[in-house]
């Protein structure tokens, strides 16, 4: 079996999980790896030498690993504000290149991304996870087979409790504490954004113009540092930047409106805050739930206004990727989002065809974390979202159709 040789930019948390999934593959070879941390590198490098019996290249210098003969590909799970410059070093080697989720550093960056990918001919992915989860590829089935009529207005946000994870940054050296310490807005809006946009036919045949974001004090931290590590931490009276509850909202061309959050720094259970409406119908995820407009049942002219399980739909609208899925055993991080969003980029790499998330995917979502303490620091003044398409949004070419598309695919499995 032909294998994709694939080099690895970053050895924390993320990316040892996503590298345990790569290692899983027959198809896949990592023939490099890289990491700022010298235990951390080592870690990983002997991770997939134990797995594969062959000593990858590593280096802290991941330009080093764009030399490997043969090598076609780049995928970095590394910080936040290292993903685009990995991205467009990788492109101008000549190499497919996916990043994690997280929002850019400015909206320059998004634009140097999408010049990059289309003077180079390479694509750049976001391994958004989200879009290949089982319920939100339902819904994405379901929006298709007109359920939910015209769309009106979706929703979506980051609401996790990761106080522990920030004010421990220190000692895990994480990314988060610095970001949440020096800037305003929201900082991880591709969660809810990625599906939503797929939902919304964004940048195929419409688009995102202007977003107002507000932010809430900021607070939780400091009581977090408090309580947990003491009174004369540092922490427990630092000014951290990031509001504890940030809300963006979102007009598209067409009238639709998206409203994200972003909130990480209060205690609460985790949620997406996933919810879309349309003219026949709505989806509530913390419910699980669905309800459509239906004909009246008898002369009273009552409906009744009830949630029904969305259990009770997959049988007839479950995405056929992930009828497939199920049939030969879900494997992976997160239920399985993450193994199919690898793959979707590997079989990308494999047949040498556009990304199901493709460069203009990925710079517009990433795009929304500067728009958005712009619009912060504005007092919640408008601020305009660019068209990284150049006008390509309502004239683009169709979508490559296939298992992993997330915009045309096969209804039935």
């Amino acid at each position: 079996m032909d294998k994709v040789k694939i080099a690895y930019v970053g050895a924390g948390g993320r990316g040892k999980g996503l590298m345990g999934l790569l290692l899983e593959m027959e198809d896949v070879e990592i023939v490099g790896v890289s990491d700022l941390y010298e235990d951390r590198l080592e870690a990983i490098a002997k991770k997939v030498e134990d797995a594969s019996g062959k000593r990858p290249v590593a280096s802290t210098d991941y330009r080093r690993l764009l030399e490997i003969p043969g090598v076609e590909a780049i995928i970095t799970p590394s910080s936040w504000t290292s993903h685009v410059q990995v991205c467009l070093d990788g492109m101008k080697a000549g190499l497919y290149v996916a990043t994690e989720v997280g929002g850019a550093a400015s909206v320059e960056q998004c634009w140097e991304l999408v010049r990059t990918s289309l003077a180079t001919g390479m694509p750049c992915m976001m391994l958004e996870n989200c879009c290949y989860g089982r319920e939100e590829m339902t819904i994405l089935n379901m929006i298709k087979q007109g359920l939910f009529g015209e769309l009106v207005h979706a929703e979506g946000g980051y609401r996790h409790d990761l106080r522990h994870e920030i004010c421990m940054g220190r000692e895990n050296r994480h990314y988060r504490l610095a970001n949440y310490s020096n800037r305003n807005g929201d900082l991880y809006p591709t969660h809810d954004l990625g599906p939503i946009a797929k939902y919304l036919g964004i940048n195929r045949g419409n688009r995102m113009l202007t977003l107002t974001s507000m932010a809430s004090k900021s607070v939780g931290l400091n009581y977090w540092a408090r309580t947990r590590k003491g009174e004369d931490c540092d922490l427990s009276s630092r000014v951290f930047t990031v509001g504890d509850v940030v809300v963006t909202n979102i007009k598209c061309a067409h009238g639709e409106t998206i409203t994200l959050f972003h909130d990480t720094s209060l205690p609460r259970p985790y949620s997406r805050a996933n919810l879309l409406q349309g003219t026949k119908g709505i989806w509530q995820e913390d419910k699980h739930g669905v309800f459509f407009d239906k004909p009246l049942p008898n002369e009273s002219g009552w409906i009744e206004h009830k949630w029904e399980n969305l259990d009770d739909y997959y049988e007839q609208y479950e995405h056929p990727l992930w009828v497939q899925f199920r049939m030969d055993g879900v494997k992976g991080g997160h239920g399985g989002m993450d193994w199919l969003v690898l793959r979707a980029f590997v079989e990308a790499v494999k047949a040498k065809t556009p990304t199901p998330i493709d460069v203009f995917d990925t710079a517009a979502w990433m795009a929304i974390t500067p728009l958005s303490e712009d619009s912060v620091n504005l007092g919640g003044a408008p601020v305009p979202i660019p068209d990284f398409t150049n006008g390509l949004w309502f004239q683009r070419e169709p979508p490559l159709r296939g298992k992993y598309s997330l915009d045309d695919w096969d209804v039935t499995p």
